[in-house]
């Protein structure tokens, strides 16, 4: 199971951030905020905190950051006045996920269960941890419950019913 961590914002979420303007023709820097980069090539344009929209002419990966030129920004100065905006793209705009994917802005506030069929509580967030993701769960008692993101304890996410079953570890029974 494979998880995408994506900050949401409605039906949009933020994908990158821009951190510098680069050389003197407009382009800039954007550092990726997605385990997905590699959409950055394919996008055709992106929204910034504002609102406003601007259409890409060109990315390409240096250094670990994408170089980005849009139409809209066309001089260091502007390009300047970027910083630190976030880079928002619609979630139809999203790739699609692979079987057993979810973006995590999807499966927050789902209900949790085990597998006696007991609630838990509503998944709160999810935490990337290096090795394996961890579901957050907030039970009704205001505790916080642990479960790795493995298949062994993640039995199944079911989107139309906004449900999830896990298998606790021992040590979180």
């Amino acid at each position: 199971m494979s998880l995408l961590e994506l900050d949401s914002l409605d039906k949009r979420i933020v994908i990158g951030a821009i951190v510098a303007p680069h050389g003197v023709r407009g382009e800039f820097r954007v550092m990726p905020l997605t385990e997905n980069p590699d959409m950055f090539t394919a996008l055709k344009y992106f929204f910034l905190e504002d609102g406003r929209k601007l259409s890409i002419v060109a990315a390409r990966f240096h250094k670990n950051v994408f170089l980005v030129k849009v139409n809209e920004v066309n001089n260091m100065d502007e390009a300047e006045l970027l910083r630190g905006k976030k880079v928002i793209i619609d979630t139809v705009d999203l790739p699609p996920l692979k079987e057993d994917q979810f973006y995590v802005s999807d499966l927050i506030g789902f209900s949790v269960y085990d597998e006696d069929g007991s609630v838990l509580g509503k998944l709160k967030d999810v935490l990337a941890t290096g090795s394996n993701d961890v579901f957050v769960v907030l039970a009704a008692d205001g505790t916080e419950i642990l479960v790795p993101a493995l298949k062994a304890n993640i039995k199944e996410i079911n989107m139309a019913d906004k449900r999830i079953l896990v298998k606790l570890p021992e040590w979180a029974e």
